[in-house]
């Protein structure tokens, strides 16, 4: 798991990607239990991230489903890193933590 707490900043930044507040938010719930029990962050709350005019979103080109990974403060004021696809108008969960320092930082730095 450490491999994937290093990459953020070998992904290809994509500069202001916000999302239309009518994207509508979906996840497996046994992964959303799971991250909730190895991470401590909730889905539901991790999600408040996309509101976040500064987050950073990367776009992470090592799948072959397009994923995005975002940097932002959540509703509780936490920065997450959020890990998640696009499906038509949906945005669907993978993962969702706690941002490490150098990934505060370089939320910070924009």
């Amino acid at each position: 798991m450490a491999r994937s707490r290093f990459y953020l900043d070998r992904l290809k930044s994509t500069s202001n990607v916000h999302f239309p507040i009518e994207m509508k938010y979906q996840w497996d719930n046994n992964k959303a239990t799971g991250n909730l029990r190895k991470h401590g962050i909730d889905f539901a709350d991790a999600v408040s991230i996309f509101k976040d005019d500064l987050a950073i979103t990367i776009f992470d080109e090592r799948f072959e489903e397009e994923r995005y990974v975002t940097i932002g403060i959540d509703a509780l004021g936490r920065v997450l890193v959020v890990v998640y696809t696009v499906r038509g108008d949906e945005i669907r969960l993978i993962s969702a933590r706690k941002a490490t320092r150098k990934e505060q930082q370089q939320y910070q730095e924009g």
